[in-house]
């Protein structure tokens, strides 16, 4: 069962950046969540890590977020250098580490629309792949909702659709934690995520954000490739998710480079 958290405990100031640390706007940002049977995540993730369940209807289930979003003016966060946008679309699981007891993500992997790709894939052999990657949004200020919400990758290892609403007298609920706060820390605020490198070695790197300040959505439909594929979430499952969270704009640094563990 889960125990209540408070942001507070969670919050910490921004680590200073240095070397080829990175910050970036993350545009049209949003979180897809479903509820798993625990068994479907069987070979996924490695014994070091336990998946972080919660109890819904007297049922375990594990969670797995899709995060969709435009990186916007990525770029070095201690050096004068470029700024690039890329579409970009994240799998993650939710798991404790058990050697720390910290709550943090499983990678299954990552779309990235940007010839930089290469960077990712080839110097750190990061599970990330290659996909066209389009967003069509419109984002009312005056109503603080969006009023068109599409995303479309085209892509061989994950090709996804997907398309949210919202409504501004919507409210978040998610089942299976003490209090919506306790929910939040744990939807929104992993900080490290862990991974197979395409060697199949293990790796990690972190990020940090401010709280994010996400609002609900709603599905209309969603056609995520790699989760029917991987026998996660059929076509029909990813009809229903346990929640979806959306943010017009936030922004994240990155810590680089990735840790390999042995």
């Amino acid at each position: 069962m889960q125990a209540p958290q408070l942001f507070q405990d969670f919050l910490h100031p921004r680590p200073q950046p240095a070397g080829i640390d990175v910050i970036c706007s993350l545009q049209h940002f949003s979180i897809i969540t479903y509820a798993i049977t625990p068994n479907r995540f069987e070979g996924l993730i490695p014994e070091r890590f336990k998946l972080d369940t919660v109890v819904i209807d007297g049922q375990e289930k594990g969670l797995l977020s899709v995060v969709p979003f435009v990186d916007i003016d990525f770029t070095s966060a201690v050096y004068p250098f470029p700024k690039f946008t890329m579409g970009q679309t994240n799998y993650r699981i939710y798991v404790v580490d058990t050697l720390t007891e910290e709550k943090c993500v499983w990678f299954l992997g990552t779309t990235l629309d940007s010839w930089a790709l290469f960077v990712p894939r080839l110097l750190w052999n990061l599970p990330w792949y290659s996909g066209d990657v389009s967003f069509d949004c419109e984002y009312s200020h005056q109503q603080a909702r969006y009023l068109k919400y599409r995303m479309e990758t085209r892509a061989e290892w994950a090709p996804a659709r997907l398309e949210l609403t919202q409504d501004v007298d919507d409210v978040i609920s998610l089942p299976g934690f003490p209090d919506l706060e306790s929910g939040m820390v744990y939807l929104t605020h992993p900080l490290t995520g862990f991974y197979y490198r395409r060697d199949g070695k293990l790796g990690s790197y972190r990020v940090w954000h401010q709280r994010l300040n996400v609002k609900p959505g709603r599905l209309g439909y969603a056609c995520f490739g790699l989760l029917t594929r991987l026998g996660l979430v059929t076509e029909a499952e990813q009809q229903t998710p346990y929640s979806v969270l959306m943010e017009p704009l936030n922004e994240f640094t990155v810590y680089l480079p990735p840790r390999t563990i042995d």
